[in-house]
């Protein structure tokens, strides 16, 4: 007998980040006032502030550090760390949840497509870019799925391990 899921894998994997991140938070409002400790790690030359440079050391991190800088003086003092890093989670998520669409838009078009109907690709996505593999009878085939691949919205290159059966 097949067991249904409760819930779809993707789905929970961002509940949980989701959650992590409110603990995050509630653990962050918890604490005595002042730098936290990945705030003092990072502030290299104990200025209490993070420059650029310093904030560079996390990666994917220049988006949150943009937005989170109120005052635009180049440099985030605890308080607006504090904000970047909970956009910074933010971005995290949103960026899983749109590789999630693209995997599941990739997959719908090549169902649909009759030249490819009845083969087995598995589709991957991570940051826009999506890996096809499996095998397909022919050449053609194999190419055929990277174009449709590549028409989805929200694709940015497109990996092609399709192996043709011999």
């Amino acid at each position: 007998m097949k067991s249904k899921r409760f819930l779809n894998p993707h789905l929970a994997a961002l509940l949980v980040a989701a959650i992590t991140s409110v603990s995050a938070a509630a653990q962050v409002t918890e604490q005595a006032p002042g730098p936290g400790p990945e705030f003092k790690r990072l502030d290299t030359d104990r200025d209490g502030y993070l420059s650029r440079d310093e904030a560079k050391k996390l990666k994917n991190f220049d988006k949150a550090f943009t937005e989170a800088d109120d005052n635009r003086d180049g440099r985030l003092d605890s308080d607006e760390f504090v904000k970047a890093q909970a956009i910074h989670a933010r971005i995290v998520a949103g960026t899983y949840v749109e590789d999630s669409v693209i995997t599941a838009k990739v997959k719908a078009a090549l169902l649909k497509d009759l030249r490819l109907k009845g083969l087995v690709v598995k589709v991957e996505t991570y940051r826009g870019t999506v890996l096809l593999s499996g095998f397909v009878n022919e050449q053609q085939q194999a190419q055929r799925a990277a174009e449709i691949a590549s028409g989805i919205r929200g694709v940015t290159a497109v990996k092609n391990s399709l192996i043709v059966k011999s």
